[in-house]
């Protein structure tokens, strides 16, 4: 029998969560030190609105978060920084990393351990070639965990696509997230925040590739290759005999190594893109730990908004999302904003001139030392001098006499033992007034 087209694996659907079974948030945060302001470090609902403008709709999301993609304002939140699993949301940073290393025309080989991916794939065939923006349409439009682990082998291999995927996050200012897994499978220790989603989705955005892919609807996907024409259906009157692939409606393709090739319909995850006037760009995720998260963008009116979630438990697609865009559409023009999206690189630049400035600081208090260390030991030589007899007292107090041989270098020792006591005296003042100084700001 010959075997069928390969068909993409969808995710069970999620099974009903209570709000019981999530986790709540902790408030961890310092807001002196929250990336994007301090009234972000709240793990409550955050918003500066003027009287009579109403507030956000409720959402059954253990964090998310509502900004002007334009200016960057944050304009309300519910726990921003919460560190929560994001589920395939995080393919958005992976593809980040991966769109400017991967040649889109270049074709390459499917291994079996990328087809073995677990959870949601599009059907990678082994050893059947897959064009580059083949397997970025899999990732993003399709959320195939298959074509996140391809892409990063193409790489150079899981663990060096995680690296870089936690250095661009620290270089976004996404200091929330810790990619565990390409994919966005739960991996022990992997996290990321409403926030830094924001991070993510504002950085994709501005990639023409990523936006591309990630709003085109349907694509037709190569999955088997075409079964030899051997099997043909028996002829029609007035009707040559054709093949049953022949006769298919799916089209065929022809991959780089020439082999005709079944194709399936992939449609687009995101069904926001579908229902949603104006979506300019989004990914879904799930997973039993993330529960529903989201990052979506959508453009009207002159105003472009972005929405992430985590730790959602309200499974009706797209309708939670459109309920806070519809708000954040009739009242973000008058929302007062809460905090921002840093700009990519601001966090590590203001963290370096920080070290900086503690180096600087230090340096000077090194300085500040070396010299009351010799202004100490000017002081005591200066003393020596000013009373020369006080070391004949001591050499006649030792029972020598002051031409003495023993006498002269008795006399030097004290001087030095002075000097030296004098010295120490004064180091161990300044020590001590050091450390009540320290105490003192505990």
């Amino acid at each position: 029998m010959a075997a069928g087209p390969a068909q993409a694996a969808s995710t069970p659907p999620p099974r009903t969560a209570t709000a019981g079974g999530l986790p709540s948030p902790a408030a961890t945060v310092d807001p002196a030190t929250a990336v994007g302001g301090p009234m972000l470090a709240s793990m409550g609902i955050t918003t500066d609105l003027p009287a009579g403008t109403p507030a956000p709709p409720v959402m059954h999301d253990v964090a998310w978060l509502v900004a002007d993609l334009d200016t960057g304002d944050v304009l309300a939140a519910k726990a921003p920084h919460a560190r929560l699993a994001p589920a395939s949301t995080l393919k958005t940073l992976t593809s980040i990393v991966l769109l400017p290393r991967i040649n889109p025309t270049k074709s390459y080989a499917a291994a079996a351990g990328d087809a073995r991916a677990g959870g949601t794939r599009i059907g990678l065939v082994p050893g059947q070639l897959y064009s580059g923006g083949q397997l970025f349409q899999a990732l993003l439009m399709g959320s195939a965990n298959d074509a996140a682990y391809m892409l990063s082998r193409i790489n150079g291999g899981i663990p060096a696509t995680l690296a870089e995927m936690n250095a661009t996050a620290k270089r976004l200012g996404a200091l929330d997230t810790h990619a565990g897994n390409p994919s966005g499978l739960d991996s022990p220790g992997q996290s990321s925040s409403a926030y830094d989603l924001a991070l993510f989705g504002k950085a994709a955005m501005k990639i023409a590739a990523f936006r591309s892919y990630d709003t085109a609807r349907t694509v037709p996907f190569p999955g088997n290759p075409v079964p030899k024409a051997s099997a043909t259906r028996k002829a029609t009157p007035g009707r040559a005999p054709t093949s049953a692939a022949a006769s298919s409606k799916a089209p065929v393709v022809v991959d780089a190594a020439g082999t005709r090739r079944q194709t399936f319909q992939l449609s687009n995850h995101n069904t926001l893109l579908f229902n949603y006037p104006g979506t300019i760009g989004g990914k879904d995720g799930y997973t039993d730990q993330a529960h529903r998260t989201y990052i979506s963008v959508a453009r009207r009116g002159g105003h472009t908004y972005i929405v992430t979630e985590m730790g959602g438990t309200d499974y009706q697609q797209w309708r939670p999302t459109a309920r806070l865009l519809d708000w954040a559409f009739a009242h973000g023009p008058e929302a007062r904003p809460i905090g921002r999206l840093v700009e990519p690189g601001e966090v590590v630049a203001a963290a370096a001139a920080s070290a900086a400035a503690s180096a600087a600081a230090a340096s000077a208090s090194q300085r500040a030392d070396s010299a009351s260390s010799a202004s100490a030991a000017s002081a005591a030589s200066a003393m020596a001098a000013a009373d020369p007899s006080a070391a004949d007292r001591r050499v006649a107090a030792l029972g020598l006499a002051p031409g003495d041989a023993r006498a002269t270098t008795t006399t030097a020792v004290g001087a030095g033992a002075l000097t030296a006591a004098l010295l120490l005296g004064a180091l161990g003042l300044r020590r001590a007034r050091r450390r009540m100084t320290h105490a003192a700001r505990h």
